[in-house]
C-alpha cells in the first residue's frame, strides 16, 4: 500500500500563529502532516542556526490527534535540521514554511525565517515552499490562499523540483474573487531605505528603532512586486548557490601576481 506523502510544516512567526494552522489545514488534505515550529516568533532570523545554547523540543497536544506538532528553542532552520535528524521516522516529502504574516518578496527573502526554513530544506534535497500572506496582522484572514497552496503543493510533489531550488511563495492581501491567479516571475529589484529614529531611555541612554520605507526600483512586469501588486500571486524560484556566476569570466581577468 503507497503511503501518504510525509509533510513537515514549520514557519518563523511561532507555532501558535494562525497562519501556521491554516498550512496545517490545507496540508491535512493532501498527506501526513508533522509540524515542527519556533516556540516564540522568530522573524527577521534569516538563516541562523542556534550553536551556543542548547536546542529543547516540547511535543505539544493536539486535540484532533490528526497530526504531531512539536515546539523548538531554536530558529526556523534549527526547526528543520531538528526534524529530520531526531523527530521524523523518515525524510518528508515535502517541507512547507509558514503562512507567515506578511511579505517575503523582493529582498525581503534574503532576511526571512520563513524562507530560510524553506532553503534549509532544499539544502537537504528534500522540495519546499515558504508561503507568505501579505498582512501582517495577527489575525489575518487566509481562506483566500488555501485552494492556491494546495495547487502548489500538489504540483510540487507531482513534479518535483530541480536540484537547489525552493519556491517563495507570496500571496496578495485581497479577497479570493479578487486573486486573478499565480505568476510565476523573478524577484523584484526592491529595499527598504532605512533610517533609525533615536530616542532616550529616562537614564539618558541612546537606543534605536529600525525603521524605514520599502522601495520598488523595478518597473519590470514580470516580477514579483508587479505580480503582487497586479492580485496575482507570486512564485519565484529560488537557489542557495549564492555564486554569482556571471561574475567569473570578469574576475579570471584581474591580474593576481602584482
Amino acid at each position: 500500500m503507497n503511503k501518504k506523502p510525509l509533510i513537515l510544516v514549520t514557519n518563523d512567526d511561532g507555532i501558535t500563529a494562525p497562519g501556521i494552522r491554516t498550512l496545517v489545514k490545507v496540508m491535512k488534505t493532501i498527506g501526513d502532516v508533522v509540524v515542527v515550529a519556533p516556540d516564540s516568533p522568530q522573524s527577521g532570523m534569516g538563516h541562523a542556526i542556534t550553536l551556543d545554547a542548547t536546542l529543547h523540543i516540547e511535543k505539544i497536544h493536539i486535540e484532533s490527534g490528526d497530526y504531531n506538532a512539536y515546539s523548538c528553542s531554536g530558529t526556523p532552520a534549527d526547526c528543520v535540521k531538528i526534524a529530520i535528524n531526531e523527530i521524523l521516522d523518515r525524510r518528508p516529502d515535502l517541507v512547507v514554511s509558514g503562512i507567515n504574516h506578511g511579505s517575503n518578496s523582493a529582498i525581503n527573502v534574503i532576511y526571512s525565517g520563513t524562507m530560510s526554513a524553506a532553503i534549509e530544506a532544499g539544502i537537504e534535497g528534500i522540495p519546499s515552499i515558504g508561503f507568505s500572506l501579505l498582512d501582517y496582522s495577527w489575525n489575518a484572514n487566509f481562506e483566500a490562499s488555501e485552494s492556491y497552496i494546495k495547487q502548489i503543493a500538489k504540483n510540487v510533489l507531482r513534479e518535483g523540483l530541480i536540484e537547489g531550488v525552493v519556491l517563495n511563495v507570496n500571496i496578495p492581501n485581497v479577497e479570493k474573487k479578487d486573486i486573478k491567479g499565480i505568476k510565476v516571475c523573478r524577484q523584484a529589484k526592491a529595499n527598504w531605505e532605512e533610517k533609525f529614529d533615536k530616542r532616550k531611555t529616562p537614564q539618558g541612554k541612546d537606543y534605536y528603532w529600525l525603521t524605514g520605507e520599502f522601495v520598488n526600483y523595478d518597473k519590470g512586469e514580470d516580477t514579483d512586486e508587479w505580480a503582487l501588486e497586479n492580485n496575482y500571486i507570486s512564485l519565484v524560484p529560488v537557489q542557495f548557490d549564492l555564486t554569482a556566476h556571471h561574475a567569473i569570466q570578469q574576475l579570471n581577468t584581474w591580474n593576481f601576481n602584482e
